[in-house]
């Protein structure tokens, strides 16, 4: 959730937690990182994205990085994650505090960090950070972000079938590649291929939280499927203030701190609501994943909020990267029973007669 424009205008290359977990666990090898993790005294009940890192780094799997940077920004095991890392690589890092309370005041101290930032990552590089490159990385990310929610809203009457990873791909729409030149253009292309894609067919599927790519049974009811389809998830969507890109540390501390994930659950629930009606979902999943307390502890609350606003949820617990959690049975027939409660189902019944 860190504002990663300054980090490419650093010269750097960054890459986050759940990214790399994701390539771990869909090389089927994230078993003998979390038990590394575990082994050394880290809890079972951490996130599982968290700990297959922190294993992979104890074995050295991951390259030593110049620095790190992170955020207390939505994720608690972030504070412990980075601490532990920065001090098993002996490395720099820099935290930034972002207060939950939405105001300029806090806008402004978020700013002054950012600011410190740049001294920071300047005296790791040995670059110099130009007001006039962060200004521009900032106008492609605001054109990015902008084009990225017209494919949201353009995509709802298009049948767009999908994998489980392109979804989850979208979300460094706004994380580790805003700001760059390859993200515009992949979204550029999305906007190419909603235009040419045949009108909706299938029940659209709004998707909270991570999304279990590995998961058998969410393939089977979502991959691919001209019955249902994930339509949209929340990490695509963090974000809806406008900013201004020539004040760029403004715009930066802006997004973090009305970042949707900031605050209160109300917060990120009614950003939720907003973005799945931009999709006309059908139907939305709170995914309950593994060691994150915030996404647990809002389920009920979200399944009410959103019911209340016409949109019928499943609260699904699982896991987004450890196989051990799955219930895969349990998931199946969960999943599978939403969906015909939708009309899924009678809509595939429908086509085999």
């Amino acid at each position: 959730f860190t504002p990663c424009e300054i980090l490419h205008e650093a010269g750097l290359h960054p890459y986050n937690i759940e990214a790399f977990s994701c390539y771990l666990s869909a090389s089927n090898a994230e078993r003998a990182f979390l038990q590394q993790a575990e082994n050394t005294g880290i809890s079972e009940t951490l996130c599982s994205y968290h700990k297959t890192f922190l294993g992979a780094a104890q074995k050295k799997i991951l390259p030593k990085p110049k620095c790190i940077v992170y955020t207390n920004l939505t994720c608690d095991a972030n504070l412990l994650t980075f601490k532990t890392l920065a001090k098993l690589y002996d490395v720099p890092a820099f935290a930034i505090d972002v207060p939950m309370q939405q105001n300029e005041d806090n806008v402004k101290y978020v700013a002054d960090q950012i600011r410190d930032l740049k001294v920071f990552l300047e005296k790791c590089t040995g670059k110099t950070i130009t007001e006039d490159g962060l200004k521009e990385r900032m106008r492609r990310s605001k054109r990015t972000m902008d084009k990225f929610i017209e494919c949201q809203k353009k995509s709802a009457d298009k049948d767009i079938k999908t994998d489980l990873v392109t979804p989850l791909f979208a979300g460094m729409t706004n994380n580790i590649l805003l700001g760059t030149k390859e993200e515009e253009k992949y979204v550029d292309q999305l906007l190419k291929d909603i235009e040419k894609a045949p009108k909706k067919k299938g029940k659209n599927i709004y998707w909270m939280h991570t999304i279990p790519f590995w998961s058998g049974a969410v393939q089977e009811a979502l991959a691919f499927n001209e019955n249902a389809q994930i339509a949209g998830c929340e990490l695509s969507r963090t974000f809806e203030p406008d900013f201004d890109p020539e004040d760029p540390y403004d715009a930066m501390a802006r997004r973090m701190v009305y970042h949707g994930l900031n605050g209160s659950a109300v917060r990120r629930i009614e950003a939720g609501i907003r973005h799945a009606k931009d999709v006309k979902a059908d139907g939305a999943v709170w995914f309950g994943h593994w060691g994150c307390k915030h996404t647990l502890g809002a389920a009920q609350l979200a399944k009410k909020k959103f019911e209340e606003a016409g949109i019928p949820m499943l609260l699904l617990d699982g896991d987004g990267c450890d196989r051990s959690h799955g219930g895969e049975g349990q998931t199946s027939t969960r999943l599978g029973a939403f969906l015909e409660m939708l009309g899924a189902e009678e809509m595939e019944g429908g086509q085999d007669e």
